[in-house]
């Protein structure tokens, strides 16, 4: 139907603007209004709006529309002045009717682009300088002809070495690690440490250019006893007519919560230095562009001066003039200049770094500077050539640091430490020691006073994971001041390429349940303005609350405490967010159709975090997450409801991010959990069927059916399909539909089995963690009549009168609550039908807890009751931003008529 065929109605139009308006009224504004990054139709642009200065290659992902893009056709890339420019491509995604969905590609560096570009059908060029890929029995060489990478298959060293023009300039890369029993190291007693480092188990090419080229390394660590844990994939890219190999590493954390204390965690490599001391160079990339940079020599502010053109030229980084020019003063004493071997840039906490430096090992280090936030890039080398490297999300993910040694030497040493070893050790036991908490039924009790759900052994971190990017950037010469600075950029916040949002959701991806902002009436402008303040908002938090470091950095809190003017980060349940209630789900939204970097941004790093932190990748619990908590392992709900690939799909469509594929293909099996571990134990259900597994038709069939379909339609396998199929006819034919509840089932064969005599119930969390967002892509994918008229039956009365559930069921439900929530369930039943009446019922079920009653907006709160000034929210839950954002975006694209 005509989604503008409602018509006017007076009562809403009397409610509902008159709320809205009053919430708009009360916000405070946050920041400075964003400038507003027009994107054109049919068109490619920059995510932050303008063409980043240093290219150093990236990669995308773009939608299209069923049909428009058959198997085969190929695409070019035209930039802004229209002409062709190299492309590699590659397939993400099918259509059902095998017609391609996604597509993902790679452009190579030093490639300008303009603001505005596209892709289309047409064939591509070729690189100048293309990537190409040779293997022998030992290696794997990655050359673009500006450098060399040479990736080892076997033994300790991940890259043996880095070469340009002939040389060598970098080699012996390797993962290090310091591990220590006892979690403090202090007088009282002394904690063994004992070193480890990496060894490489499997090799994998990915992709093999022309534009880019991907290697897999797959391995443990292995400690000096011979002990292997801390499993890590980490991918190396290399882009054609670049000079950065850019280096994703996860590690999975397997050890010992009691006795496996990790000290430090870095990627350590060698240069190669064949310059005079002098002309070599120590550069640390600090904050609003700064930039200290000394030489391991240095002959700037001596007694005397060796000459304006020597000085000028070692601050620039280019090789002074012969020491005959020097002025003899300085030349002939250069033995009593100290050499500076020993660097070090450690930033322990989200607002400070220091940096220090000494001449050799057993002499004091000397304090250099501080600042607040370093970029994580440095230099090493010389002007004959070195190594620029860096890391994304340095200060966001501390204790990080930077360690160079050696640097006086013909063979200097440098060391990104993910964990730095001047930190305090990682401790990841659990945060209490039960209090008793030895049967369900305490469990249950104290669940009720701190919503914590606490059971002995399942506060674990086994199993949890992290990820981090680097760059080593193979320089022929010290790069210039400005050169590293904006190098450092494209390090810190490597470029984004996107779609318009008129491209996204013509495309009909993602059921297309969101809609273009809309601000034609003062209702719909009210609900924009929220939307938009919201995640400014959040923005704003995580720098004001400081939701920084390494197992923390990308998640949000849950609730706030008003007392305190804290969120609740040391209650139970009501600390880290864990993608309750699908946050995820909202940013994403609101990316695709504001195209919006901070929100971008903002959902890119939940993700980056949820997909590593909240899902176990091994032991017991593989395949599942945990519920919200204090810690982000320690809640004793695993569940398929937050390792679904609902939240992560978005990420992994837009970026072409193959950490995410995987995480993605992890989970595909994850249902098979349910047979070990049973979600409703505590609450001790009856189980209609003994010796069968329970999925409930909320969150573990919404989760489980994500999984599948990102299964299928990333590799077209129609095995994925059948399963999708078999269960929605099974949830369809049964006489409760959706109501059901829950099933049992059988993991290996995917079979939904329904209960015998089972009546009507419901739960007002099945559908919030995005069983609403994957019905729908379901209902539009593959037909199943009664799975469709199921869903459509519980959209129109969960949300029903009392009276109507009595006369459709036989009785009316309590428990319905989240009425904002589903609000959108009955708009989508609205819209399918053609339900004017339905659709008014929505839009007032939108504004039944919200419109006004609490008022929205920012309180700025300072003095005695709190460490800072800060922005409190006078609305104080992340659930209920979430799907308040949620409800608001859906039902302004299914039902935007009747609220005119």
């Amino acid at each position: 139907m005509n989604r503008r065929d409602f018509i006017k109605t007076g009562s809403l139009a009397a409610s509902l603007p008159l709320a809205l308006s009053m919430a708009a009224q009360a916000q405070t504004p946050l920041s400075s209004p964003k400038k507003v990054i027009t994107r054109k139709s049919g068109t490619l642009s920059w995510l932050e709006g303008v063409e980043p200065h240093d290219k150093a290659g990236t990669s995308w992902g773009q939608p299209w529309a069923q049909g428009e893009l058959k198997r085969g056709q190929e695409l070019r890339l035209v930039d802004a002045k229209g002409e062709n420019v190299p492309l590699q491509t590659w397939t993400s995604a099918y259509w059902p009717d095998g017609s391609i969905k996604w597509t993902a590609h790679a452009v190579p560096a030093n490639t300008s682009l303009g603001q505005q570009f596209k892709v289309e059908k047409g064939k591509t060029l070729a690189p100048n300088k293309p990537v190409k890929v040779s293997q022998s029995a030992n290696d794997i060489v990655l050359d673009n002809g500006v450098f060399r990478c040479v990736i080892g298959k076997s033994g300790q060293h991940i890259i043996k070495r880095l070469e340009r023009n002939g040389q060598v300039i970098g080699q012996n890369a390797k993962l290090v690690g310091l591990r220590q029993d006892q979690p403090e190291h202090d007088a009282e007693y002394s904690a063994a440490v004992e070193a480890f480092e990496s060894v490489i188990q499997k090799v994998t090419v990915e992709q093999q250019g022309p534009v880019r080229a991907t290697v897999k390394i797959e391995g443990k660590h292995r400690t000096a006893s011979g002990r292997e844990w801390l499993p890590f994939t980490l991918r190396c890219y290399m882009y054609a007519g670049g000079e950065s190999l850019r280096i994703s590493h996860s590690f999975i954390y397997d050890g010992e919560d009691g006795s496996d204390f990790i000290r430090g965690l870095g990627l350590r490599f060698e240069v190669v230095q064949r310059d005079e001391l002098y002309n070599r160079h120590v550069r640390f990339v600090g904050e609003n562009d700064g930039l200290w940079a000394e030489s391991p020599q240095g002959i700037t502010g001596l007694r005397r001066d060796p000459g304006k053109a020597v000085r000028e030229a070692q601050i620039a980084g280019i090789a002074t003039p012969p020491l005959s020019e020097w002025d003899e003063r300085v030349s002939s004493r250069m033995h009593w200049i100290p050499v500076w071997n020993d660097f070090t840039l450690s930033q322990l906490n989200a607002n400070g770094f220091a940096i220090k430096k000494r001449t050799k090992a057993g002499h004091a280090w000397i304090d250099s500077d501080q600042g607040h936030r370093a970029s994580g890039v440095s230099y090493l080398g010389g002007a004959s050539g070195g190594i620029l490297f860096g890391m994304r999300d340095f200060w966001q993910l501390h204790p990080v640091q930077i360690d160079i040694r050696n640097a006086g030497s013909e063979l200097a040493q440098a060391t990104m430490w993910f964990w730095s070893p001047d930190a305090p050790a990682m401790d990841v036991r659990f945060y209490h020691d039960g209090m008793g908490q030895d049967t369900y039924e305490k469990q249950l009790d104290a669940l009720n006073v701190t919503y914590e759900d606490y059971e002995p052994g399942f506060g674990s971190a086994q199993g949890v994971a992290r990820t981090t990017e680097f760059t080593l950037a193979v320089m022929a010469a010290t790069p210039s001041r400005e050169q590293t600075v904006e190098m450092a950029k494209s390090i810190q916040l490597p470029a984004q390429i996107v779609a318009a949002p008129q491209d996204y959701l013509a495309s009909g991806v993602f059921a297309s349940l969101f809609s273009l902002p809309d601000r034609s009436s003062p209702e719909k402008a009210a609900i924009e303005d929220r939307l938009a303040w919201q995640v400014e908002f959040y923005k704003t938090q995580v720098d004001q609350r400081h939701w920084y470091g390494f197992w923390n950095y990308g998640d949000i809190m849950h609730t706030y405490d008003t007392d305190r003017h804290v969120w609740r980060y040391d209650i139970g349940g009501f600390a880290w967010d864990n993608s309750e209630l699908s946050p995820d789900l909202w940013l994403w939204l609101s990316f695709l159709r504001s195209g919006d970097a901070t929100t971008f941004r903002l959902a890119e790093a939940m993700t980056r975090h949820n997909r590593d932190v909240d899902i176990y990748h091994a032991g017991q619990f593989k395949g599942l997450g945990s519920r919200h908590n204090v810690q982000h392992w320690g809640c004793s709900a695993k569940q398929l409801r937050i390792s679904t690939a609902a939240y992560r799909r978005f990420h992994y469509y837009l970026t072409a991010d193959e950490r995410t594929g995987d995480v993605l293909n992890e989970v595909i099996n994850a249902d098979e959990a349910l047979a070990t571990l049973n979600a409703t134990r505590k609450v001790a259900q009856h189980n209609p069927l003994p010796g069968k597994a329970k999925i409930g038709v909320g969150t573990d069939f919404g989760s489980a059916a994500a999984n599948w379909l990102t299964a299928w339609e990333r590799t077209g396998d129609k095995k994925y399909k059948s399963w999708l199929k078999n269960a929605m006819t099974v949830i369809g034919d049964h006489p409760q539909g959706f109501f059901a509840g829950g099933f049992g089932y059988e993991p290996k064969t995917k079979t939904l089995l329904p209960y015998p005599d089972e009546g009507p119930s419901l739960s007002h969390l099945s559908s919030v963690f995005g069983l609403i967002e994957i019905c729908a892509e379901l209902n539009q994918l593959i037909d199943v009549p009664q799975f469709k008229a199921a869903w459509l039956r519980y959209g129109r009365f969960y949300n029903a009168s009392k009276a109507e559930q009595e006369a459709e069921f036989g009785e009316s439900f309590n428990g319905n609550s989240l009425t904002v929530a589903h609000s959108r369930l009955t708009a989508y039943v609205a819209m399918v039908t053609g339900d004017k009446k339905l659709a008014h019922r929505a839009w007032q079920e939108f504004s039944k807890e919200w419109g006004g009653k609490k008022t929205i907006g920012t309180v700025p709160v300072s003095g005695p009751a709190v460490l800072n000034p800060i922005d409190e929210a006078a609305w104080v839950s992340t659930n209920d931003a979430a799907q308040w954002g949620l409800a608001a975006i859906q039902n302004l694209a299914l039902i935007p008529a009747a609220l005119d």
